[in-house]
């Protein structure tokens, strides 16, 4: 039994680990599972201060009143923009691992958030125009690629078998950063601050994310990026597959994250307070309620959750529609509270399935042990970024649905009506590919020349 090396390797800096192998159960009773759960304390908590970043102007545009002389629409666009630039980073931040290690990007990239929100803290006053607006806000787009990047560096350290738990709870701890800085500025608006108090309180909370990664994270030198696996992961279908699912799980999480108080303020003519009061609640439960989603996922099989969750989605947009037209705020929050903790339960069980879906590939291949392993490692590693990127700009379109929505009926009804058809999609394409067993035994059979040894609808 191996213990794992901290020595720095030569020719480079920083604490790296030389020898890893989380599938060995003696190494990791031994010495990796607490290896793992260090780092994957101090990976939420980056994570969670870039989310909290990247979806900064989802608050900030509640505290712009008409002295900034901004439309709906205008705010719209601005979110929208900033959750583009944070769908689009995420796939250089998935590679930045390997190159950098896995602390040492995270202490880079947790340095970078200083640049956007520092650039707020200056321009955020009335007078400044709306392109100044948008150019800030598209420095706050950093803080999406965070997840990819620290998604990827926890998926090396866990086991097979532990991914759904630690993924879940990995992107479930970075997701909390959503509400946590809406409640922060109801705290702040309560107390009558402006949105310069807000932004001089995460200033020094990203300076402390950056030093306790530098102190207790490690690097993994088997980490690396295989250019091979990327070109792999971007011609298989099921990366492409898993990304139009998880437009729908996480898209609809960050894209709602971004839109739901200007909803409120907008067509139920809340204020800036009295949304605030509201806003936090869905994304909270949804960001909580994550990590369970990755827990079925290990326990009953990801699609089967993913596929149930699709069913639940459409049900509670159904009843948005209705709210939104009887005009019942009440039920309207409640449901759309509703939605929310189905997207986080969605984003757990998808992620899930990715590396289960390449072990059954590689078990399909004929191959077996900890060659399947790495095998499976290889392209759901290089995948993750992909479909964490594509699945980002799912938001956007939310928030461009909602933007056209409001232009063209005075009310998000119809944006409602376009997701309802979407998750519908949704649950047509996860049934089909991944649950239709006639299918996915015929394709695994092809694929072995042997008896099906694990098939897509058990991943």
């Amino acid at each position: 039994m191996t213990a794992p090396s901290t020595a720095p390797a030569a020719s480079r800096g920083g604490r790296w680990i030389e020898h890893w192998d989380p599938e060995d159960e003696a190494f990791w009773q031994e010495t990796g599972e607490k290896v793992a759960r260090r780092n994957l304390l101090f990976s939420v908590l980056s994570e969670h201060i870039g989310f909290s970043i990247w979806t900064l102007w989802s608050v900030l545009v509640l505290f712009m009143g008409p002295e900034y002389g901004l439309t709906p629409a205008d705010k719209f666009m601005l979110t929208s923009m900033v959750t583009l630039v944070g769908a689009v980073v995420r796939v250089p931040y998935t590679f930045a691992v390997a190159v950098f290690g896995g602390r040492n990007w995270t202490i880079i990239s947790a340095s970078l958030l200083l640049i956007p929100t520092i650039a707020a803290f200056t321009v955020m006053k009335p007078g400044t125009s709306f392109s100044t607006f948008l150019l800030i806000g598209l420095l706050a787009g950093v803080g999406g690629g965070n997840f990819a990047s620290s998604m990827t560096n926890i998926n090396a350290f866990f086991p097979l078998r532990k991914k759904g738990w630690a993924l879940g709870l990995n992107a479930g701890g970075g997701n909390i950063g959503v509400p946590v800085i809406q409640l922060v500025a109801l705290a702040v608006i309560g107390a009558s601050g402006g949105p310069r108090v807000l932004l001089g309180i995460y200033i020094p909370l990203i300076v402390v994310a950056a030093t306790l990664a530098a102190v207790y994270m490690d690097n993994l030198a088997s980490v690396k990026n295989d250019t091979g696996a990327a070109i792999d992961a971007a011609k298989d279908a099921h990366t492409w597959i898993m990304s139009f699912l998880y437009v729908g799980t996480f898209g609809s999480f960050i894209g709602y994250s971004f839109a739901f108080g200007q909803v409120l303020t907008n067509q139920f003519g809340r204020t800036p307070l009295q949304a605030a009061y509201l806003t936090f609640i869905g994304p909270l439960l949804g960001s909580l309620i994550r990590p369970v989603g990755g827990w079925l996922a290990d326990r009953y099989g990801g699609a089967k959750i993913t596929l149930y969750n699709y069913v639940g989605m459409a049900a509670a947009t159904g009843g948005l529609v209705f709210a939104s037209m009887q005009k019942s705020l009440p039920l309207f929050v409640s449901v759309f509270v509703v939605l929310f903790v189905l997207t986080g339960l969605g984003n757990g069980s998808t992620y899930k399935m990715i590396p289960g879906i390449f072990h059954a590939k590689a078990l399909a291949k004929g191959l077996e042990g900890e060659e399947a392993a790495r095998y499976g490692r290889r392209l759901s590693g290089a995948s993750m970024g992909l479909i964490g990127a594509v699945g980002a700009l799912g938001g956007v379109g939310i928030n461009l649905a909602f933007r056209q929505s409001f232009l063209s009926y005075g009310s998000g009804t119809g944006a409602f009506v376009a997701f309802l058809a979407f998750y519908g999609l949704c649950f047509v394409v996860t049934w089909a590919v991944y649950l239709r067993r006639p299918a996915v035994q015929a394709r695994t059979e092809a694929a072995s020349e042997t008896k099906p040894q694990l098939s897509y609808a058990e991943v």
